[in-house]
């Protein structure tokens, strides 16, 4: 998380160098969120966005859905309510000109997924009325879409992605240690974007609507499952409340 309000942010806020301003917001559908799979704790779905830090871009360019994958940050500094989203497209990537002062923007935060086999239940062989089904966390954020042009404010979100991704590092790099005429042609070949959060919807499907015998039984069989999905699902199954017996 960005604490605080560093003079990056401020000028990262909104003002004159805004591309193209976002008018009214209009409601959209909300995904598809049953109680039970809602996500249990605002802090934690501020982290995991945080660790995360990409989202699917996902806009409207007036005859189909177009999606890009871009590095975020989720400032939440100030006063401005859920915050924004904070990234930056390609300037080639036709998908920016397309945002017009209308759009309304949705971007999607993924986290590990696995399939989970009706095979590990023992209610399967008690009555056998079970089915396959996907485990996964996600968030949706919507919120009107403003394109930025202007460099000063490119340049503070390419410094912030930086410091947020260099942090720790033994020697981190910094935007400064490139030399100045090659980062502003680096600059030059991207718009930043800023998605005005209306909505954040989270979704952590982990199995909560089993019982306790058929959640310990998908969890041990998503241990023996190849790959990082299943064994990331699994860890966070673990850390679910106890199930009902």
């Amino acid at each position: 998380m960005i604490q605080g309000r560093s003079k990056c942010q401020a000028r990262l806020g909104p003002g004159p160098s805004a591309y193209r301003r976002p008018g009214p917001v209009h409601k959209l559908t909300d995904v598809y969120l049953p109680k039970h799979f809602a996500a249990r704790d605002r802090a934690a779905v501020e982290a995991f966005v945080d660790g995360v830090g990409a989202a699917d871009l996902v806009t409207f360019d007036g005859t189909k859905p177009v999606a890009s994958l871009i590095p975020i940050i989720w400032d939440r500094s100030g006063d401005a309510g859920r915050g924004r989203l904070l990234g930056h497209l390609a300037l080639q990537n036709p998908q920016w000109r397309s945002v017009g002062p209308d759009t309304v923007a949705l971007a999607i935060v993924h986290g590990p997924q696995a399939y989970v086999s009706p095979s590990w239940y023992p209610s399967t062989a008690r009555h056998g009325r079970v089915v396959p089904t996907w485990n996964y966390v996600s968030v949706h954020f919507t919120g009107p879409l403003t394109v930025h042009r202007d460099t000063e404010w490119v340049r503070d979100l390419v410094g912030l992605l930086t410091a947020k991704h260099e942090a720790g590092r033994l020697a981190p790099w910094h935007v400064s240690d490139a030399p100045r005429d090659f980062i502003e042609g680096q600059l030059r070949a991207i718009v930043g974007v800023e998605l005005a959060i209306a909505t954040v919807e989270a979704k952590e499907k982990l199995s909560q609507n089993r019982d306790a015998e058929d959640r310990a039984g998908a969890l041990d069989g998503l241990r023996h499952e190849p790959g990082a999905g299943p064994a990331a699902i699994a860890n966070l199954m673990e850390t679910l409340p106890p199930a009902r017996r």
